[in-house]
């Protein structure tokens, strides 16, 4: 092993940690109003009238506002003039204004009233017909607003969401660099205080307390910790694991600043690590930097996927998504959620643009023994792609 694994004491790991000094700044009041009128100009291309945008991560995106979906419908109906309209339960519009970050309108509603009626009375005040719907909105969402649209049209709103949400802004590119920055140190300490019989259980609590005491929104959104033959499954099995020597450790684990997601894994060797797994270990890393060469403005997101591929097959891996192998695709964009548009796999032909954001992870697999991750994520630039995070560089030294 080297240095950077094993070497710390956990209390004093944690001891060493302090809120992030280097903050982001959060989006500001202008971006909230270009993000409305990218919207406008998507909806005039897909020839729209009118936009409902669920609670949810385009909600934040588009009003600021943090809340997840539930039984109570929050929506914000985006018209081609006029202020937004946020439709609420009308004992939440303290809590709204709390965090509303745009110009906009209100459409209250009382527990016993249908707010689909105001979305259909709102179209109709301002003579829309075509209404794109947010495609992350539950279906009893759409069935609402059928009852009151008979005659409208619905379409899915997915190319106008998505259209405006795939290529980041600057300020949305340091949220995420800041998220990542964070939890790469997480990660640091991490592998620094495992040891021998150490459980599964503990570096999860102590991977979430690093997260918290850092800064992030809410301690890790989710950490995967598995050892041994259990690295072998993607996201893991139940149970408690206890560390062995010899054994290979994966770590995946991410955390949120003002919303923005972070998404990093690390995967390396506990004790001397066999032939075999250094092997598999090095082909994954020549596997994610062959994927992160082919990155390219005008390049479609499935040249990058089969750059990946084509390392593994070479070596005598899959084909496909065949076992040993890669099992899934080689990354997904991430943002405001931690699985996004868009996503590197074979068949998809969107086309990768400046600002687009993704996950670089081609898994190998080798059943019933072990798998190895390495996952960083990049953005694409006017010529190619820049890391958030610097890759790992051994199977024993998983830090740059």
């Amino acid at each position: 092993m080297s240095g950077q694994i094993g070497h710390l004491q956990r209390d004093a790991a944690l001891a060493g940690l302090s809120p992030w000094a280097r903050r982001a700044a959060p989006i500001a009041a202008d971006e909230y109003r270009q993000r409305i009128e990218h919207a406008r100009a998507l909806m005039r291309t897909q020839g729209v009238d009118a936009l409902l945008v669920g609670a949810g991560a385009s909600l934040r995106y588009f009003a600021g506002v943090p809340w997840s979906a539930s039984e109570r419908l929050v929506a914000m109906l985006l018209t081609a003039d006029g202020d937004p309209l946020l439709v609420c339960p009308a004992f939440e519009e303290g809590s709204l204004d709390a965090v509303l970050k745009i110009a906009a309108g209100k459409r209250l509603w009382e527990e016993h009233e249908d707010p689909y009626a105001l979305i259909a009375r709102a179209m109709a005040e301002r003579g829309a017909r075509t209404l794109a719907l947010d495609p992350a909105t539950a279906f009893a969402v759409y069935t609402g607003l059928r009852a009151h649209l008979a005659t409208h049209s619905i379409v899915d709103a997915a190319a106008i969401v998505d259209g405006c949400r795939m290529c980041k802004s600057p300020a949305e590119l340091a949220l995420m660099q800041q998220a990542c920055d964070m939890t790469l140190q997480v990660h640091r300490l991490a592998a620094g205080i495992v040891r021998e019989g150490i459980g599964s259980d503990e570096l999860v609590r102590f991977i979430d307390q690093a997260h918290r005491t850092l800064g992030a929104d809410d301690g890790s959104t989710f950490c995967i910790v598995q050892f041994g033959h259990a690295t072998a499954y993607p996201h893991g099995i139940p149970g408690v694991q206890h560390l062995r020597e010899g054994d290979l450790v994966l770590i995946d684990t991410g955390c949120t600043v003002q919303g923005y997601h972070s998404d990093i894994t690390r995967t390396f060797a506990f004790g001397t690590p066999t032939e075999e797994q250094r092997r598999i270990w090095e082909l994954e890393r020549a596997a994610q930097e062959a994927a992160f060469a082919a990155v390219r403005p005008g390049e479609a997101c499935e040249v990058v996927d089969a750059a990946a591929r084509r390392v593994l097959e070479a070596a005598g891996l899959g084909p496909g998504y065949r076992l040993p192998g890669l099992p899934h695709r080689t990354g997904h964009g991430c943002g405001l959620q931690i699985h996004e548009a868009p996503y590197l796999l074979p068949g998809n032909r969107i086309v990768l643009q400046p600002g687009m954001c993704a996950s670089n992870e081609p898994m190998i697999v080798v059943p019933g023994r072990f798998g190895v991750r390495l996952e960083d994520h990049f953005h694409v630039t006017g010529d190619g792609a820049q890391w958030f995070t610097p890759p790992a560089t051994a199977i024993d030294r998983p830090f740059a």
